[in-house]
């Protein structure tokens, strides 16, 4: 079997290595990427955190099983004995609601986390005051506090990680680009790259991130994957704080400890202006004082005094229907395989959505974990994915 994966990313190298590991020599693998240092790509410029605190359950099976392949590297990405060290700081997530109704979806999360083994709590405002007395509480109706196995890492040096390994499997890399797809009927035959050479597959992989969108337009179809800018903060504070949790804010903003200092940022909600493919050399520092400084120092007194130390910007891989992942074969073409929009999930995500894409390309099913869920038939359908715990 030949297959032709676009876009060497985490969930790209991925997808090479699982094929490699479960299929070895009887599956050839090649990956498209023109950028192999990942300078433009999601996994280099995301915030790199993992959470078990999801609403639906294939989310949080999936975060466990990245959990198991971040924090026992070695083992799984392991190339010649060296040691990998994906800086992993374990440390959780909390959760604030301010209203009844956001009180009552951390409770309808918490019974979906609760009944895998996932270790979060709940805490009233006086238990939130007492673990976390730097928190303003008083305009908290609930919070969710991840106990263990959340926190955060390199992902840069996960998707590196990841693809060094599936190459050591005999995964090879194309350092070009897909400029065109060659289609017959509802199947592609092939791809031409920007060298002008051209390369033949039974199956081909849409792994382009941000990109997807344009890939998919290569191959006649859409791919509803809009890139999105989002810009990350690194502050500092005067006033010392102990380690903070990953802390997502009802305003939208989030913050965590970063060393000496803090990073953080803005997502849009529902109704926010969030336009797409902006430029990634351009952070939007405007944001800060409009969107994230309020809302920290709110929550934070000791944050009134924040500053700006610099910003980054990446792309979120948006799917606006749902913002969870397209994984399965596109609708319209057999043989074109989306791991597409998972909406700031991707690094957490990729070693799981890895397997189950080379589960279904070689046996045709889903063998681990069953993300059916995710099928790209749900375009046609109109039928969202729906999770709560989305930032």
């Amino acid at each position: 079997m030949r297959v032709v994966i676009i876009g060497g990313g985490a969930v790209g190298s991925s997808i090479a290595l699982f094929l490699k590991r479960l299929g070895g020599a009887a599956v050839d693998v090649r990956v498209i990427e023109p950028d192999p240092a990942l300078t433009l790509a999601s996994s280099a410029r995301s915030a790199s955190s993992i959470r078990l605190q999801f609403s639906n359950a294939i989310n949080l099976r999936m975060s466990q099983f990245g959990l198991e392949v971040i924090t026992h590297a070695d083992d799984w990405l392991g190339v010649g004995g060296d040691a990998i060290d994906l800086g992993y700081v374990p440390s959780g997530y909390l959760f604030l609601a301010s209203t009844a109704g956001g009180a009552a979806t951390l409770r309808d999360n918490h019974a979906v986390q609760r009944g895998l083994d996932a270790p979060v709590a709940l805490l009233r405002p006086d238990e939130l005051a007492q673990r976390f007395p730097w928190l303003r509480q008083d305009d908290v109706a609930l919070a969710s506090l991840g106990l263990a196995g959340e926190g955060w890492f390199d992902g840069a040096s996960l998707a590196q990680a990841l693809a060094r390994k599936a190459r050591a499997l005999g995964a090879r890399w194309v350092k070009s680009r897909v400029v065109g797809m060659a289609r017959q009927g509802r199947r592609i035959r092939s791809v031409s790259l920007d060298d002008g050479s051209a390369i033949e597959a039974d199956a081909f992989v849409n792994a382009a991130g941000p990109w997807a969108g344009h890939v998919g337009r290569l191959a006649g179809v859409d791919v509803p994957v809009r890139a999105r800018r989002r810009t990350v903060f690194m502050m500092d504070c005067l006033t010392a704080l102990p380690r903070t949790p990953l802390v997502t804010d009802a305003s939208g903003c989030w913050f965590r400890s970063e060393g000496s200092g803090f990073i953080g940022g803005w997502s849009p909600g529902e109704g926010d202006d969030d336009p797409d493919d902006l430029p990634l050399d351009q952070p939007d520092l405007q944001q800060f004082d409009d969107r994230v400084w309020p809302a920290l120092a709110h929550r934070v007194p000791a944050f009134e005094a924040l500053r700006v130390r610099s910003a980054w910007a990446g792309y979120y891989e948006v799917h606006p229907m749902d913002h969870n992942a397209l994984i399965g074969p596109h609708p319209e073409c057999d043989n074109l395989v989306l791991a597409n929009g998972f909406s700031g999930h991707g690094l957490q995500h990729s070693p799981a959505t890895g397997r189950g894409v080379a589960e279904w390309l070689l046996h045709g099913r889903y063998l681990s974990l069953d993300l059916s869920a995710f099928s790209p038939q749900r375009i046609a359908s109109g039928q969202p994915f729906v999770e709560q715990a989305i930032i």
